[in-house]
Protein backbone atom coordinates (compact mmCIF):
# COMPACT_ATOMS: atom_id res chain seq x y z
CA UNK A 1 0.00 0.00 0.00
CA UNK A 2 0.99 3.77 -0.72
CA UNK A 3 1.02 5.43 2.31
CA UNK A 4 1.03 9.37 2.69
CA UNK A 5 2.05 11.57 5.78
CA UNK A 6 1.25 14.98 5.40
CA UNK A 7 2.76 17.91 7.72
CA UNK A 8 0.50 18.91 10.34
CA UNK A 9 -1.45 22.49 9.13
CA UNK A 10 -3.60 22.76 12.76
CA UNK A 11 -2.46 25.84 14.88
CA UNK A 12 0.41 25.11 16.78
CA UNK A 13 0.14 21.29 16.11
CA UNK A 14 3.60 20.01 16.13
CA UNK A 15 3.18 16.12 16.70
CA UNK A 16 3.56 13.65 13.36
CA UNK A 17 1.48 10.70 12.41
CA UNK A 18 4.66 8.08 12.36
CA UNK A 19 8.19 8.32 13.42
CA UNK A 20 10.83 7.15 11.15
CA UNK A 21 10.72 4.11 13.24
CA UNK A 22 7.40 3.35 12.17
CA UNK A 23 8.45 4.21 8.35
CA UNK A 24 10.62 1.30 8.98
CA UNK A 25 8.53 -0.98 9.99
CA UNK A 26 5.85 -0.37 7.22
CA UNK A 27 8.77 -0.40 4.39
CA UNK A 28 10.42 -3.64 5.74
CA UNK A 29 6.58 -5.42 4.92
CA UNK A 30 6.91 -3.78 1.60
CA UNK A 31 4.56 -0.24 1.77
CA UNK A 32 5.96 2.65 0.28
CA UNK A 33 5.60 5.52 2.49
CA UNK A 34 5.55 9.26 1.69
CA UNK A 35 6.70 12.05 4.24
CA UNK A 36 5.91 15.52 3.36
CA UNK A 37 9.16 18.05 3.94
CA UNK A 38 9.72 18.58 7.27
CA UNK A 39 6.62 16.83 8.46
CA UNK A 40 8.44 15.71 11.76
CA UNK A 41 10.38 18.65 12.81
CA UNK A 42 7.92 19.92 15.26
CA UNK A 43 8.47 16.83 16.87
CA UNK A 44 12.98 16.23 16.60
CA UNK A 45 12.53 14.18 13.22
CA UNK A 46 14.46 15.46 10.16
CA UNK A 47 13.93 14.66 6.66
CA UNK A 48 17.27 12.98 6.72
CA UNK A 49 16.00 10.59 9.48
CA UNK A 50 12.62 9.58 7.84
CA UNK A 51 15.06 9.16 4.27
CA UNK A 52 17.16 6.59 6.13
CA UNK A 53 14.20 4.94 7.68
CA UNK A 54 13.59 3.97 3.96
CA UNK A 55 10.45 6.89 3.27
CA UNK A 56 10.47 9.32 -0.18
CA UNK A 57 9.73 12.58 0.73
CA UNK A 58 7.20 14.94 -0.90
CA UNK A 59 7.39 18.54 -1.24
CA UNK A 60 4.41 19.49 -0.63
CA UNK A 61 0.67 18.47 0.69
CA UNK A 62 -1.10 18.34 -2.07
CA UNK A 63 1.30 15.85 -3.76
CA UNK A 64 1.53 13.93 -0.44
CA UNK A 65 -1.97 13.49 -0.86
CA UNK A 66 -1.82 12.88 -4.44
CA UNK A 67 -0.15 9.93 -4.01
CA UNK A 68 -1.51 8.08 -1.02
CA UNK A 69 -4.17 5.24 -0.89
CA UNK A 70 -3.73 5.90 3.23
CA UNK A 71 -3.41 8.92 4.79
CA UNK A 72 -2.30 8.30 8.62
CA UNK A 73 -2.43 12.33 10.25
CA UNK A 74 -2.69 13.37 13.88
CA UNK A 75 -5.73 16.13 13.98
CA UNK A 76 -8.84 16.11 11.80
CA UNK A 77 -8.22 17.46 7.95
CA UNK A 78 -8.78 21.37 8.12
CA UNK A 79 -10.45 23.41 5.95
CA UNK A 80 -7.43 23.85 3.51
CA UNK A 81 -7.31 19.81 2.69
CA UNK A 82 -10.64 18.96 1.94
CA UNK A 83 -10.46 19.14 -1.49
CA UNK A 84 -7.19 17.28 -1.13
CA UNK A 85 -9.27 14.09 -0.20
CA UNK A 86 -9.90 11.71 -2.80
CA UNK A 87 -12.85 9.21 -3.27
CA UNK A 88 -12.38 5.95 -1.52
CA UNK A 89 -8.97 7.40 0.01
CA UNK A 90 -8.57 5.77 3.39
CA UNK A 91 -7.94 8.90 5.85
CA UNK A 92 -6.59 7.07 9.46
CA UNK A 93 -6.87 10.12 12.13
CA UNK A 94 -8.19 11.56 14.96
CA UNK A 95 -11.47 12.78 14.04
CA UNK A 96 -13.68 13.81 16.38
CA UNK A 97 -16.77 13.94 14.01
CA UNK A 98 -19.57 14.46 16.40
CA UNK A 99 -18.34 18.06 17.49
CA UNK A 100 -17.95 19.66 14.22
CA UNK A 101 -20.67 19.44 11.49
CA UNK A 102 -18.78 21.15 8.58
CA UNK A 103 -16.02 18.31 8.77
CA UNK A 104 -18.78 15.79 8.67
CA UNK A 105 -19.97 17.33 5.45
CA UNK A 106 -16.94 17.56 3.83
CA UNK A 107 -15.39 13.94 5.03
CA UNK A 108 -19.26 13.07 3.24
CA UNK A 109 -18.66 14.86 0.63
CA UNK A 110 -15.23 13.45 -0.22
CA UNK A 111 -16.55 10.00 -0.23
CA UNK A 112 -13.36 8.95 1.52
CA UNK A 113 -13.32 5.85 3.91
CA UNK A 114 -12.69 7.77 7.53
CA UNK A 115 -11.15 5.69 9.80
CA UNK A 116 -10.87 7.64 13.72
CA UNK A 117 -8.42 6.96 16.06
CA UNK A 118 -10.62 7.72 18.95
CA UNK A 119 -13.31 5.17 18.21
CA UNK A 120 -11.57 2.24 17.77
CA UNK A 121 -12.59 0.36 20.60
CA UNK A 122 -11.43 -3.06 22.48
CA UNK A 123 -14.17 -5.99 23.95
CA UNK A 124 -12.92 -4.30 27.72
CA UNK A 125 -14.52 -1.35 25.73
CA UNK A 126 -10.85 0.86 25.73
CA UNK A 127 -9.77 2.78 23.25
CA UNK A 128 -6.44 1.87 22.60
CA UNK A 129 -5.65 4.97 19.88
CA UNK A 130 -6.95 7.12 22.20
CA UNK A 131 -4.93 6.39 25.78
CA UNK A 132 -1.97 7.52 24.83
CA UNK A 133 -2.74 11.10 23.90
CA UNK A 134 -5.73 10.94 27.49
CA UNK A 135 -2.62 10.18 28.95
CA UNK A 136 -0.29 13.25 27.79
CA UNK A 137 -3.40 15.82 28.29
CA UNK A 138 -4.66 14.23 31.78
CA UNK A 139 -1.27 15.08 32.80
CA UNK A 140 -1.16 18.42 30.74
CA UNK A 141 -4.29 19.49 31.96
CA UNK A 142 -2.68 20.11 35.96
CA UNK A 143 0.49 21.30 34.02
CA UNK A 144 -1.34 24.35 32.21
CA UNK A 145 -4.43 24.37 34.84
CA UNK A 146 -1.07 25.12 37.97
CA UNK A 147 0.16 27.87 35.61
CA UNK A 148 -3.27 29.75 34.75
CA UNK A 149 -4.00 29.86 38.10
CA UNK A 150 -0.94 32.79 38.44
CA UNK A 151 -2.03 35.72 39.44
CA UNK A 152 -0.60 37.63 36.56
CA UNK A 153 -2.83 35.64 34.00
CA UNK A 154 -5.49 36.47 36.17
CA UNK A 155 -6.47 33.18 37.91
CA UNK A 156 -6.64 32.60 41.64
CA UNK A 157 -2.81 33.44 42.73
CA UNK A 158 -3.61 29.77 44.03
CA UNK A 159 0.15 27.48 44.40
CA UNK A 160 -1.92 24.33 44.01
CA UNK A 161 0.32 22.51 46.84
CA UNK A 162 0.35 24.63 49.50
CA UNK A 163 3.17 25.50 51.72
CA UNK A 164 3.79 24.84 55.47
CA UNK A 165 0.40 26.11 57.29
CA UNK A 166 -1.03 27.41 54.18
CA UNK A 167 -3.96 25.21 52.96
CA UNK A 168 -3.35 23.37 49.42
CA UNK A 169 -5.41 24.40 46.30
CA UNK A 170 -8.04 22.60 45.71
CA UNK A 171 -9.01 20.37 42.36
CA UNK A 172 -12.38 18.80 40.82
CA UNK A 173 -12.26 16.86 38.08
CA UNK A 174 -15.17 15.06 36.17
CA UNK A 175 -14.58 11.69 34.53
CA UNK A 176 -12.80 8.68 35.99
CA UNK A 177 -11.36 7.80 32.88
CA UNK A 178 -7.85 7.51 31.44
CA UNK A 179 -8.02 11.59 31.19
CA UNK A 180 -8.90 11.99 35.14
CA UNK A 181 -6.66 9.82 36.55
CA UNK A 182 -3.41 10.67 34.73
CA UNK A 183 -4.90 14.54 35.59
CA UNK A 184 -5.74 13.23 39.38
CA UNK A 185 -1.86 11.88 39.48
CA UNK A 186 -0.52 14.99 38.47
CA UNK A 187 -2.58 17.12 41.08
CA UNK A 188 -1.69 14.56 43.85
CA UNK A 189 1.91 14.90 42.86
CA UNK A 190 1.55 18.59 43.76
CA UNK A 191 -0.18 17.99 47.03
CA UNK A 192 -3.41 19.54 46.13
CA UNK A 193 -6.50 18.18 47.85
CA UNK A 194 -7.92 16.48 44.40
CA UNK A 195 -12.06 15.19 44.10
CA UNK A 196 -12.57 12.35 41.25
CA UNK A 197 -16.60 12.41 40.19
CA UNK A 198 -17.80 9.65 38.03
CA UNK A 199 -21.19 8.31 37.69
CA UNK A 200 -19.52 4.44 37.41
CA UNK A 201 -19.59 3.35 40.80
CA UNK A 202 -16.86 0.47 40.30
CA UNK A 203 -14.19 2.96 39.00
CA UNK A 204 -14.90 5.04 41.80
CA UNK A 205 -14.12 2.26 43.99
CA UNK A 206 -10.99 1.20 42.10
CA UNK A 207 -9.93 4.92 42.01
CA UNK A 208 -10.41 5.05 46.12
CA UNK A 209 -8.06 1.59 46.00
CA UNK A 210 -5.37 3.71 44.16
CA UNK A 211 -5.08 7.00 44.57
CA UNK A 212 -3.23 8.52 47.32
CA UNK A 213 -5.24 9.77 50.55
CA UNK A 214 -5.31 13.93 49.11
CA UNK A 215 -7.47 11.89 46.55
CA UNK A 216 -11.55 11.93 47.25
CA UNK A 217 -14.06 10.19 45.52
CA UNK A 218 -17.76 11.18 44.57
CA UNK A 219 -20.40 10.53 42.55
CA UNK A 220 -21.10 12.64 40.25
CA UNK A 221 -24.60 14.66 39.75
CA UNK A 222 -25.77 18.12 39.41
CA UNK A 223 -26.09 18.84 42.84
CA UNK A 224 -22.48 17.61 43.81
CA UNK A 225 -21.08 19.11 41.28
CA UNK A 226 -22.86 22.60 42.23
CA UNK A 227 -21.63 22.02 45.75
CA UNK A 228 -18.32 21.31 44.93
CA UNK A 229 -17.67 24.59 42.50
CA UNK A 230 -17.49 26.84 44.75
CA UNK A 231 -14.65 26.02 46.65
CA UNK A 232 -12.67 24.75 43.58
CA UNK A 233 -9.79 25.97 42.10
CA UNK A 234 -9.12 24.44 39.09
CA UNK A 235 -12.20 22.35 37.68
CA UNK A 236 -10.73 19.96 35.01
CA UNK A 237 -13.80 18.49 32.02
CA UNK A 238 -12.60 14.65 31.38
CA UNK A 239 -15.94 13.40 29.87
CA UNK A 240 -15.70 11.04 27.26
CA UNK A 241 -18.19 9.15 25.47
CA UNK A 242 -17.01 7.65 22.64
CA UNK A 243 -17.72 9.04 19.29
CA UNK A 244 -20.52 11.12 20.57
CA UNK A 245 -20.50 14.76 21.60
CA UNK A 246 -19.81 15.66 25.39
CA UNK A 247 -22.74 16.27 27.92
CA UNK A 248 -22.88 19.24 29.41
CA UNK A 249 -22.06 18.83 33.04
CA UNK A 250 -20.82 22.39 34.05
CA UNK A 251 -23.24 25.12 32.69
CA UNK A 252 -22.86 28.82 31.83
CA UNK A 253 -25.06 29.53 34.83
CA UNK A 254 -22.97 27.83 37.47
CA UNK A 255 -20.07 30.05 36.75
CA UNK A 256 -21.56 32.69 38.98
CA UNK A 257 -21.01 30.30 41.99
CA UNK A 258 -17.05 29.99 41.14
CA UNK A 259 -14.95 32.52 42.85
CA UNK A 260 -12.91 34.72 40.60
CA UNK A 261 -9.75 33.45 39.40
CA UNK A 262 -10.98 29.82 39.11
CA UNK A 263 -9.41 28.18 36.14
CA UNK A 264 -11.18 25.70 34.11
CA UNK A 265 -9.44 22.95 31.89
CA UNK A 266 -12.30 21.22 29.11
CA UNK A 267 -9.73 18.45 27.80
CA UNK A 268 -13.31 17.57 26.45
CA UNK A 269 -13.37 20.18 23.90
CA UNK A 270 -12.37 18.37 21.08
CA UNK A 271 -15.68 16.21 21.47
CA UNK A 272 -17.67 19.50 21.97
CA UNK A 273 -16.75 20.02 25.61
CA UNK A 274 -18.24 19.03 28.98
CA UNK A 275 -18.32 22.92 29.88
CA UNK A 276 -21.13 24.55 28.50
CA UNK A 277 -18.93 27.67 28.31
CA UNK A 278 -15.81 26.09 26.34
CA UNK A 279 -15.04 26.77 23.17
CA UNK A 280 -11.83 25.49 21.16
CA UNK A 281 -8.83 27.68 21.42
CA UNK A 282 -5.00 27.48 20.16
CA UNK A 283 -1.71 27.09 22.07
CA UNK A 284 -0.96 30.66 20.60
CA UNK A 285 -4.57 31.87 22.51
CA UNK A 286 -4.90 29.73 24.96
CA UNK A 287 -7.44 31.25 27.38
CA UNK A 288 -10.91 33.91 27.77
CA UNK A 289 -12.27 35.21 31.14
CA UNK A 290 -15.94 34.54 31.36
CA UNK A 291 -17.10 36.13 34.65
CA UNK A 292 -13.91 36.16 35.77
CA UNK A 293 -13.35 32.59 35.45
CA UNK A 294 -10.77 31.67 33.52
CA UNK A 295 -11.66 29.11 30.17
CA UNK A 296 -8.52 26.74 28.97
CA UNK A 297 -10.01 25.31 25.89
CA UNK A 298 -6.80 24.12 23.82
CA UNK A 299 -8.32 21.22 21.15
CA UNK A 300 -5.03 19.39 20.56
CA UNK A 301 -3.24 20.01 23.74
CA UNK A 302 -0.85 17.05 22.92
CA UNK A 303 0.70 19.11 20.41
CA UNK A 304 2.01 21.26 23.09
CA UNK A 305 5.32 18.14 23.92
CA UNK A 306 5.05 16.97 20.57
CA UNK A 307 7.69 14.45 20.85
CA UNK A 308 6.35 12.89 24.05
CA UNK A 309 2.89 12.36 22.03
CA UNK A 310 4.24 11.28 19.05
CA UNK A 311 6.30 8.63 20.39
CA UNK A 312 3.45 7.68 21.91
CA UNK A 313 1.04 7.64 18.95
CA UNK A 314 3.15 5.82 17.09
CA UNK A 315 3.75 3.07 19.82
CA UNK A 316 -0.38 2.86 19.82
CA UNK A 317 -1.54 3.24 16.21
CA UNK A 318 1.50 1.11 14.37
CA UNK A 319 0.24 -2.59 14.74
CA UNK A 320 -3.17 -1.03 13.34
CA UNK A 321 -1.69 1.11 10.29
CA UNK A 322 0.03 -2.51 9.66
CA UNK A 323 -2.99 -4.42 9.49
CA UNK A 324 -4.56 -1.80 7.47
CA UNK A 325 -1.46 -1.71 4.82
CA UNK A 326 -1.14 -5.36 4.66
CA UNK A 327 -5.00 -6.36 4.47
CA UNK A 328 -6.70 -3.41 2.80
CA UNK A 329 -9.13 -1.87 5.11
CA UNK A 330 -12.15 -3.79 4.53
CA UNK A 331 -10.18 -7.10 5.09
CA UNK A 332 -9.11 -5.73 8.13
CA UNK A 333 -11.64 -4.38 9.48
CA UNK A 334 -13.75 -7.75 8.87
CA UNK A 335 -10.85 -9.18 10.84
CA UNK A 336 -10.85 -6.94 13.40
CA UNK A 337 -13.96 -5.45 15.46
CA UNK A 338 -11.78 -2.92 16.92
CA UNK A 339 -10.47 -1.79 13.94
CA UNK A 340 -14.09 -1.90 12.49
CA UNK A 341 -15.66 0.30 15.11
CA UNK A 342 -12.87 2.74 13.90
CA UNK A 343 -14.76 3.28 10.87
CA UNK A 344 -17.21 6.59 10.69
CA UNK A 345 -18.04 7.40 7.20
CA UNK A 346 -17.40 5.28 4.22
CA UNK A 347 -18.17 6.40 0.37
CA UNK A 348 -20.55 9.54 1.76
CA UNK A 349 -22.58 7.20 3.98
CA UNK A 350 -21.98 7.90 8.09
CA UNK A 351 -21.47 4.14 9.64
CA UNK A 352 -20.92 5.50 13.14
CA UNK A 353 -24.20 5.77 14.90
CA UNK A 354 -23.06 8.52 17.77
CA UNK A 355 -21.99 11.22 14.46
CA UNK A 356 -25.16 9.98 13.03
CA UNK A 357 -26.76 10.66 15.98
CA UNK A 358 -25.26 14.79 16.90
CA UNK A 359 -26.38 16.02 13.28
CA UNK A 360 -29.62 14.11 12.66
CA UNK A 361 -28.37 12.28 9.30
CA UNK A 362 -28.85 8.77 8.31
CA UNK A 363 -27.51 6.15 10.11
CA UNK A 364 -26.04 3.28 7.38
CA UNK A 365 -24.63 -0.20 9.44
CA UNK A 366 -21.43 -0.33 8.34
CA UNK A 367 -21.92 -4.39 7.81
CA UNK A 368 -23.36 -2.64 4.51
CA UNK A 369 -19.64 -2.20 3.28
CA UNK A 370 -18.13 -5.24 4.88
CA UNK A 371 -19.92 -8.09 3.76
Amino acid sequence: MIIGVPKEIKNNENRVALTPAGVTALVNRGHSVYVQASAGEGSGFSDKEYKAAGAKIKKSIEATYAVAEMIMKVKEPIESEYKLIKKDQLIFTYFHFASYQPLTKAMIKSKAVCLAYETVELPNRSLPLLIPMSEVAGRMAIQEGAKYLEKPIKGRGVLLGGVPGVPAGKVMILGGGIVGTQAAKMAAGLGAQVTILDINLDRLRYLADIMPANVTTLYSNEYNIRQLIKESDLIVGAVLIPGAKAPNLVTKDMLKDMRAGTVLVDVAVDQGGCIETCKPTTHEDPTYIIDDVVHYCVANMPGAVPYTSTLALTNATLAYAIQLADKGWKKACQENEALKKGLNIINGKVVYKGVADAFNLKHTAVEKFLN
